[in-house]
């Protein structure tokens, strides 16, 4: 999993606005995806040179640049001198510890969050910022650099010309990119939920260290999600309130929907997060039933030798007059007295329920 707090001492004592990237270098070169579509017509190619400006065509045409990894600082001067991006805006896209927010910068909006994916083979939580610009008539969305994302569905709706994605502007691009995100946490949180019950199940049967270590780590999980999801209500909240003209009245109903779902995974979010603290009590509370079972065997059985050892105690003294010792039967009949007790104590703990 991603660190919770990335190292900024590279950005101490510089002047706002300086880039510097912080986080995990992409492996290899940035990549550059153009997508143009309108109504009637759909352009999709790889750039081949990031120096060539590639301003968006007039509306009704949409320009969608999708750039995957930011690591290379010469790759987003070129985009800010291009689309006259403020240098704190690509400063904060070269920052990949952002907290998700919305900024209006009059002719564009800047909107972070986090992309979030779950590595099926590792069962680790992978999170990529994804840094969007939202303009009149295009939008750039800036990858952090993971391999893949999770846009292919709105790749595939715009090739099929399926929905009003291709009769609506950025704003609904947008609206599609974040909505896609949003519903990648559904399937996220749902992973999680059945992780913990699978350990909840081990808590009762048989916990042990790994399934301590194991609650921990969900709830570094759950940790990361909180920082990651919680401020994204706010965000889809100050866009559904059309502070900027960008967002057009008719696609508001769909920002309200997707206000909706943020709050249902915060929701849901929030209700893992006391379940998992929960699980610990359980966990607890299994080791200590357990402990309360070995003790009370243990008690049991040094219970039960106590006359026993007080009985052999007693004959094993070296007084040289003791009638039972000349006995013909006094061994046996020890033996005897001695499972005798052994059994009306057995009969007694089991009538009191003990064991």
């Amino acid at each position: 999993m991603s660190r919770l707090v990335k190292k900024r001492s590279k950005k101490i004592g510089l002047a706002p606005g300086t880039l510097v990237h912080l986080g995990t270098p992409r492996p290899g070169s940035t990549a550059v995806e153009l997508i143009e579509y309108g109504a009637d017509h759909l352009e999709q190619r790889k750039l081949d040179s990031l120096l060539q400006c590639s301003l968006p065509k007039p509306a009704p045409s949409v320009t969608w640049i999708n750039v995957e990894g930011v690591s290379q600082v010469e790759v987003l001067q070129h985009f800010g001198e291009c689309f006259k991006i403020h240098p704190l805006v690509l400063e904060d896209i070269l920052a990949t510890d952002q907290r998700p927010k919305a900024e209006d910068y009059g002719e564009y909006l800047y909107v972070v969050l986090k992309m979030l994916r779950l590595n099926e083979a590792s069962g680790q939580l992978q999170a990529e910022q994804m840094s969007i610009v939202l303009g009149e008539n295009f939008l750039i969305s800036f990858q952090e650099g993971l391999e893949g994302d999770v846009f292919e569905p709105v790749r595939l709706r715009l090739k099929n010309d399926k929905g009003r994605l291709r009769q609506t502007g950025p704003d609904y691009l947008l609206h599609a990119l974040l909505d896609l995100i949003v519903d990648n946490y559904f399937l996220i949180l749902e992973k999680i939920a059945e992780r913990m019950e699978t350990l909840e199940d081990e808590l009762i049967a048989n916990p042990d260290e790994g399934t301590v270590q194991a609650i921990y780590q969900m709830k570094r999980e759950m940790l990361f999600l909180h920082k990651a999801v919680w401020p994204l209500r706010e965000v889809v909240g100050r866009l559904q309130r059309r502070e900027s003209p960008l967002i057009l009245e008719e696609n508001i109903i769909y920002l309200r929907d997707l206000y909706d779902h943020t709050v249902q995974v915060v929701d849901t979010m929030e209700t893992l997060r006391d379940m998992l603290s929960g699980m610990l009590d359980i966990y607890l509370t299994s080791v200590s039933n357990r402990l309360n079972q070995v003790m009370k065997v243990l008690t049991i059985i040094a219970t039960i030798f106590m006359p026993l050892s007080f009985i052999v105690g007693l004959y094993g003294m070296n007084f040289k007059h003791m009638p039972e010792l000349e006995w013909r039967y006094g061994y046996p009949a020890v033996l005897i007295f001695m499972a005798v007790v052994v059994a009306g104590m057995l009969y007694y703990f089991r009538k009191k329920r003990w064991f």
